[in-house]
């Protein structure tokens, strides 16, 4: 919205500023926090009030959490999609495909995962709807969105798949493109909703990967940059950097509330949503397998639970002392602060493991 005052800087040429995609990164950024962060109590309160036991706590998770995260409530990322959703439609340009697309499918998602949190909350279990009937919802948002992306994409790179480190290596993948791209967001969505689990562990490695996206997004939506690079130039892609900022900006007046001991859970709601959001970024910005490397952490909480289900259907057997992982390593005996922490750390290592790609070619 703050874009278009730019066209007033015939009028009053400070208005120009409003043209640059930092500016409106870090103005999103700001506003997304500030809102949170104001907000914040009140949605808790209202949550707690209208949730009563809160957050069902699984029988057979860490016997601590029965003691400990009984009582408090679910559904924040509520708070955080309505932070993000003010900032990026105040800061970012709305005339903008790639900024609908993204808007839909978090909006998407996070729908299902409200429903999910309700049936829960409800219900007083942490079983919601139908597994495959909820996959079946998203497949169909995400199959829709990466139409909708290859329509928007240049000629040149429509239903085209990028290598990382390999310049101008692109595969055609022809119709089987848009399912391939909504099994990268799908499969981003529900391994960030696999990885909270523990206060503070999933919003913040979320940040990590939008603050490295968002700069992905800036390079590759400039031709200069592109070009220097030497990845492939998407034309617009680079407002999708303000989203980013947007997302960061609502992740830490989040992590407010979310750092230990959590007043607020973030539940499916905010999981499903910015899992779903950082996989539409990865296929918009075509760097869909270097989403793979900067969100590797997601990978390895939904490949531990894969491999502990099937190895217990086919063995008997399991692999880990509990999955998702990160209650396996409390099971080793790390506390809690130390699982998030140093899962903070692998976020980071990984995310700069994923930007090294774009000067290695």
């Amino acid at each position: 919205m703050l874009y278009f005052l730019s066209d007033l800087s015939g009028v009053f040429t400070p208005l120009n500023i409003f043209r640059y995609v930092t500016l409106r990164t870090g103005g999103a950024l700001f506003t997304a926090g500030l809102f949170v962060f104001w907000f914040g109590p009140w949605i808790i309160s209202l949550l707690r009030l209208r949730q009563g036991k809160g957050q069902p706590i699984r029988e057979d998770g860490p016997q601590t959490h029965l003691l400990t995260k009984r009582g408090t409530p679910t559904m924040g990322g509520l708070m955080i999609l309505a932070g993000f959703i003010v900032s990026v439609l105040l800061w970012a340009r709305l005339d903008n495909r790639y900024v609908w697309v993204t808007l839909a499918v978090t909006l998407g998602f996070g729908a299902i995962g409200f429903y999910d949190d309700y049936l829960k909350v409800t219900k007083q279990s942490h079983k919601g709807f139908s597994g495959k009937f909820r996959l079946g919802l998203e497949g169909l948002i995400a199959l829709a969105a990466c139409i909708a992306i290859s329509t928007y994409s240049p000629p040149a790179l429509q239903n085209q798949l990028a290598f990382p480190v390999f310049k101008d290596a692109l595969l055609n993948l022809g119709w089987f493109y848009a399912l391939f791209g909504a099994f990268v967001i799908v499969g981003a969505g529900n391994s960030v909703n696999m990885t909270d689990g523990l206060d503070g562990l999933a919003i913040v490695p979320v940040m990590i990967a939008c603050g490295t996206f968002g700069f992905i997004a800036y390079l590759v939506g400039n031709a200069f940059t592109a070009s220097y690079l030497q990845v492939n130039y998407v034309r617009d892609s680079g407002e999708l950097a303000v989203v980013c900022g947007a997302v960061i900006g609502a992740g830490l007046g989040f992590l407010w509330f979310n750092a230990p001991p959590a007043q607020i859970f973030m539940g499916d709601t905010g999981s499903l949503a910015l899992g779903g959001l950082l996989g539409v970024i990865a296929v918009a910005t075509k760097h869909e397998i270097v989403l793979a490397i900067v969100g590797g952490l997601f990978v390895l909480e939904m490949m531990s639970v894969i491999i502990q289900v099937a190895s217990f259907k086919l063995t008997g057997k399991r692999v880990f002392r509990m999955a998702p992982i990160h209650h396996h390593f409390e099971q080793k005996g790390w506390k809690e602060p130390q699982v998030v922490i140093r899962f903070w750390i692998i976020a980071v290592i990984l995310a700069l493991a994923g930007l090294a790609t774009l000067k290695l070619r």
